[in-house]
């Protein structure tokens, strides 16, 4: 937490800005899964999980358009989902709003697109490509508050009836399009559906968060007020001090909590040990700080 010269407070974006911001996330978002499923999933059969991964099924299985059968679940799920999910979906309309759009935007793009030559023919590497383009679009949408709808609203239902963790519900239904898949394609065409959902998730992760890992530091020292001007004059970081009692000693120790960059660390574990050598230290990576010296909000 840099020590920097405070400021006046900061002015909100304007409500319409933001709701265009946000709608321009979702369409943007939703465009690149869509090309994503054409370019690189559906051509190679690859089926990881979800709707688009049952309209890839439904292809194979009956011919039918995978455009058509992704509005056919992804309305019916939204329907579903505003009268179960009252106080997710109706009790707040810009989101309701916002995932309507991804659920009708995503499989207009889908049709759009779906005359559009296959960037590969290699499983493997449509597998691959295919995670990260999923996972970059989706990564878009989540960080305007918002979903494609689909089997996410299937999950939320199921997890709101059975007590099923979110989590769980959504590993259930994408498992059980991935075993389809291993059915109906063949053992090796599931294995690519699986790499390409885990790198989808992975890629979400990093879209929501970035690259921008920073450490956290926690420091127990017998010398804290030293190690605290030390931080706040060479290192420039800001420092909290908090209450703690020591287990062994009995006594209290406050602790030392302080977040810097990576580059910062080495500065940081070097002046510590010149002030106490005996100190103790903890580093734990952080994905993401907001505030001042570090990402605005």
């Amino acid at each position: 937490m840099k020590k920097m010269q405070r400021r006046g407070p900061v002015t909100e974006t304007p409500p319409a800005r933001r709701v265009i911001w946000e709608f321009a996330h979702v369409f943007t978002g939703a465009a690149v899964v869509a090309i994503t499923f054409n370019a690189f999933l559906l051509p190679n059969q690859i089926a990881s999980g979800g709707v688009a991964g049952i309209s890839t099924l439904f292809l194979a299985l009956f011919d039918f358009v995978p455009a058509y059968t992704q509005w056919a679940f992804n309305i019916p799920l939204f329907i579903a989902g505003v009268l179960l999910l009252g106080g997710s979906l109706r009790g707040s309309m810009l989101y309701g709003l916002k995932t309507l759009a991804g659920t009708l935007f995503l499989p207009y793009v889908v049709f759009l697109t779906q005359d559009w030559e296959p960037a590969t023919t290699d499983p493997l590497l449509a597998s691959i490509m295919g995670g990260v383009g999923v996972g970059i679009g989706l990564g878009i949408v989540f960080r305007s508050s918002s979903s494609t709808g689909g089997t996410d609203l299937a999950a939320q239902i199921i997890n709101k009836y059975t007590g099923l963790s979110l989590g769980g519900c959504v590993f259930l239904i994408d498992g059980l399009v991935v075993t389809s898949s291993a059915v109906i394609f063949g053992i090796e065409f599931a294995l690519y559906a699986l790499i390409a959902l885990y790198i989808t998730g992975k890629t979400i992760d990093l879209v929501q968060v970035g690259f921008g890992y920073s450490k956290m530091v926690m420091i127990i020292s017998n010398y804290d007020e030293e190690v605290k001007q030390g931080l706040l004059t060479k290192v420039d970081r800001g420092v909290t001090k908090l209450s703690g009692y020591g287990g062994y000693t009995n006594s209290d120790r406050p602790v030392l909590m302080c977040v810097v960059s990576q580059n910062e660390i080495s500065k940081l574990k070097q002046l510590v040990r010149s002030i106490d050598p005996e100190a103790f230290v903890i580093v734990s990576d952080t994905s993401e700080v907001l505030g001042e010296g570090f990402k605005r909000r």
